[in-house]
């Protein structure tokens, strides 16, 4: 997942720094008070360098938190779709749980009402490729049998992450293991699905 066309060019060791120093920034001074030369100085690349590989902090940030969302949930196909969904969605929770990436993206988020080309790339690069493959998996436990012929499978999506992203947008308590595996259950049921 990348956020610049020249990444192919990026040198693999500045772009670990800088994303780790972002990283590391946000959790130490929180996300408004990031800037580009901090995160430069902490890296030891230049400014330009930055500038030339992501247009802002927002864009450095965004990279790193989805990478470490992407690696903390896989969309596995055990042929349990149940178990499959409560693990993603524990991944999920568990990476939004935690500093720096939970901090990260919620300084994202509110920066997207402000700034349409980092919504546009949050869109394009982190969500719809996502929720493509969240619908992707329910179209294989629906070939599959577990999941009943014109469920709406996007639809169901939505209702699978909307109560993680509400809990941390409002900064509530995040799901634990049970609240998860309740709101997959009820996301299965609603689709018409048979109990596991």
């Amino acid at each position: 997942m990348t956020t610049s066309p020249s990444s192919l060019r990026r040198s693999e060791s500045s772009r670990r720094a800088t994303l780790e120093a972002a990283l590391d920034l946000c959790t130490e001074k929180g996300y408004g008070r990031v800037t580009v030369e901090a995160i430069a100085a902490r890296a030891g690349v230049s400014k330009k360098t930055i500038y030339r590989w992501w247009p802002s902090k927002s864009a450095v940030l965004l990279e790193a938190f989805t990478e470490a969302l992407v690696t903390a949930t896989p969309f596995t196909d055990t042929g349990d779709i149940a178990t499959d969904l409560r693990t993603h969605v524990t991944g999920a929770v568990n990476v939004l749980s935690i500093p720096p990436y939970g901090p990260a993206y919620a300084g994202i988020l509110s920066e997207i009402h402000h700034d349409d080309a980092l919504a546009e790339t949050v869109r394009t690069q982190l969500i719809e490729p996502r929720v493509q493959e969240a619908v992707d998996r329910l179209r294989s436990a629906q070939d599959q049998g577990q999941i009943p012929p014109g469920a709406d499978l996007g639809l169901a999506v939505e209702m699978l992450y909307g109560p993680v992203y509400y809990r941390h947008v409002l900064r509530k308590p995040m799901q634990d293991e049970e609240a998860v595996a309740k709101l997959v259950d009820h996301v299965l049921r609603s689709l018409g699905a048979a109990p596991a």
